[in-house]
């Protein structure tokens, strides 16, 4: 995800939920990432970890986007504080429910 698009999505307000697999989801929620294949390193690297929603944003494209932070990152607390590098963003098809 480019810079300018954590930007727009900064200026929306946080949706409260998003139904994935017939499944509820809202903040502090658990999931599992399944990235769809975009072949980005970072995607590898995350597929199948256990992850918590930190926020579920929409931006200016009615685009769905889930904000998480990895549960064993050992800095867990900066992506709990919205900081770069610790929180990912993932579409509702890349997350399963727990």
């Amino acid at each position: 995800m480019k810079q300018w698009e954590f930007q727009i999505l900064e200026d929306h307000t946080p949706l409260q939920s998003v139904t994935v697999m017939g499944a509820e989801l809202m903040s502090g929620d658990q999931v599992r990432i399944k990235p769809n294949g975009r072949g980005d390193i970072l995607d590898l690297a995350l597929r199948g970890k256990i992850a918590t929603i930190e926020s579920i944003e929409q931006d200016y494209e009615n685009r769905i986007h889930i904000a998480v932070v990895i549960d064993d990152d050992p800095g867990r607390e900066l992506g709990m504080m919205r900081q770069p590098a610790h929180r990912f963003f993932f579409s509702p098809e890349e997350v399963e429910p727990l």
